[in-house]
């Protein structure tokens, strides 16, 4: 793949979400969301009840400068997630680990207690699916998931990503031990029947 592949940032549009390099208030936004206890469990960023509170909800200078230079990356691919109706970012979707050689690249999404049980997060994955497979030259993405974390296996089934794998005691929260499922969607996979998404002029 060109690394021009990866150094534009698209926008992308659905019904229900939108997609879009960070803006300015898309990341102060960002600051509730990682903090927030589901993300932080969900995600693996924790290891006990006790780290899922009294985050900060203001982003740190080193994390704002983080999210200022992510568009101009040209091996990874973040976008914010917007909730079209407010214009609201409501999470983040993100490729990265771009292995060019092999074609391949991770995903992975987080979406803020705003933006869940609406649909945003399923279609912002099938967006940044239809976009990488018809606009890049990538075969294989790939993601990591907890087994505790059902809801996001559901929707990564959903979407068509199919179990390929699984890393036992991975992860440990409070104590007890969960695995980590590996799962991937191909090209091929995605040629069966997924139309692809265009980004906004």
């Amino acid at each position: 793949m060109p690394e021009a592949a990866f150094a534009f940032k698209p926008t992308l549009r659905g019904e229900r979400a939108l997609l879009r390099p960070f803006e300015p208030a898309d990341i102060e936004a960002m600051g509730p969301i990682l903090a927030d206890p589901e993300v932080l469990h969900l995600t693996g960023s924790v290891h006990t009840s006790a780290d899922l509170v009294d985050r900060p909800t203001v982003l740190d200078a080193k994390t704002r400068l983080w999210y200022r230079t992510r568009a101009e990356q040209p091996d990874r691919m973040d976008l914010a997630v917007v909730d079209p109706a407010s214009g609201e970012c409501v999470g983040e979707i993100v490729l990265n680990d771009w292995e060019p050689g092999n074609q391949t690249c991770n995903l992975r999404i987080l979406i803020g207690p705003r933006g869940r049980g609406r649909g945003l997060g399923t279609e912002a994955i099938r967006l940044l699916l239809d976009y990488a497979f018809a606009q890049t030259d990538l075969f294989r993405i790939e993601l990591e998931v907890y087994t505790f974390n059902t809801r996001a296996l559901r929707v990564y089934e959903r979407v068509g990503f199919i179990p390929e794998g699984r890393r036992r005691a991975a992860h440990v929260f409070d104590g007890v031990r969960f695995d980590a499922i590996t799962m991937s969607v191909l090209l091929p996979d995605w040629m069966e029947g997924t139309a692809p998404a265009d980004p906004m002029p």
